[in-house]
């Protein structure tokens, strides 16, 4: 496999820039040697989510409204990673804020890039057990409802549509695939 980047940058434009993304236009020698452009989203932190299972194969989604999609979506415990955090603790941060439960063991379950033909986002996701419960702390913009499924409902709501979200689905189906097949 050639590993070698067939393109080549001639110009970098910042067209946006906040706090969380880096928006730029880029002019360049696509792999045939034409010219082209090129829109690249950078995000600043890192994708964590956290999957809990409890010993009865019970799960929490998180469902929220999504400005961006302008549609309900339901979700695993997910969120931003900020630079200077290790992506495990943010993780385990985003589960006790969103749903009030704390775990012991963590388990590593993918490395994701979300979108990779315009965006360079990349996510860790992971699986939380021997789960305990406490109060929830969402962040004040945050309008959140947490439901208790079991694990093969979340499978089934991937599988007909009803979880959209790209970290939330990965996740399930490498879960499914580790410890229910």
């Amino acid at each position: 496999m050639n590993e070698k980047n067939p393109w080549e940058t001639l110009t970098v434009e910042e067209v946006y820039d906040n706090p969380w993304i880096n928006i730029t236009h880029r002019k360049v020698l696509n792999p045939a040697g034409q010219n082209g452009i090129y829109g690249k989203v950078h995000f600043k932190n890192i994708a964590v989510g956290a999957l809990p299972l409890d010993e009865n194969n019970y799960t929490w989604l998180v469902g929220q409204y999504r400005y961006t999609l302008n549609k309900y979506s339901w979700e695993i415990p997910e969120g931003g990673c900020i630079e200077g955090i290790e992506p495990l603790q943010a993780a385990k941060n985003e589960l006790q804020e969103e749903t009030g439960i704390t775990a012991k063991k963590w388990t590593k379950v993918l490395d994701i890039h979300t979108s990779n033909s315009v965006t360079d986002e990349y996510g860790i996701c992971y699986l939380a057990q021997e789960l305990s419960f406490g109060n929830s702390s969402p962040e004040p913009c945050e309008e959140l409802m947490v439901k208790k499924v079991q694990f093969k409902e979340a499978f089934e709501m991937v599988m007909n549509g009803e979880i959209t979200d790209s970290l939330s689905i990965a996740t399930i189906m490498k879960v499914k695939l580790m410890l229910f097949s």
